[in-house]
């Protein structure tokens, strides 16, 4: 039944937010040609990160779900009780969002698309004030010193500044 809460999430979560919505804001793209099939690149590796998060967090008893879905939690499931981490979550804290933004981005290359781009760029800003202000303040009232601890040691999203 997880797997299928988690199918579910990413159905009406990262796969809106990562194919449909950019179709919807730029809805009169087209393939590009040449060098813009490196986009392609980004697409895939996106979707890939997306994806070997889903199954960490099913591995380890969840679904992506963010905590203040659970009214739906049946539907789509519930964060595990256990904090991720592992894998490439050693890299960043949100892969799942660094996937979902670079997915964007490809799509933006693929297409040569100026509105995928700004939208993917007020997508990472979305997803920057999510965290700040929401997630990061309820890990850490849920999981205390580890989450301190976890996020002295793998910076925010890719790069740490300064």
């Amino acid at each position: 039944m997880l797997w299928i809460r988690g199918l579910i999430f990413t159905a009406l979560v990262p796969l809106v937010i990562g194919a449909w919505i950019p179709s919807i804001v730029d809805p009169f793209r087209r393939i590009q040609h040449g060098a813009w099939n490196a986009g392609w690149a980004l697409v895939a590796a996106g979707a890939a990160t997306y994806l070997v998060c889903l199954v960490r967090f099913l591995a380890s008893g969840g679904t992506p779900a963010i905590f203040f879905t659970r009214a739906v939690r049946a539907l789509i499931g519930e964060e595990p009780h256990t904090l991720v981490q592992g894998w490439l979550y050693r890299v960043t804290r949100n892969p799942m969002y660094v996937g979902v933004v670079t997915a964007v981005f490809g799509q933006a290359i693929v297409f040569a698309s100026q509105p995928i781009a700004v939208y993917g760029a007020a997508l990472w800003f979305f997803f920057h004030l999510t965290v700040v202000l929401l997630e990061e303040p309820h890990l850490r009232e849920l999981h205390g010193a580890s989450y301190d601890e976890y996020c002295r040691r793998v910076p925010r999203w890719l790069l740490t500044l300064g």
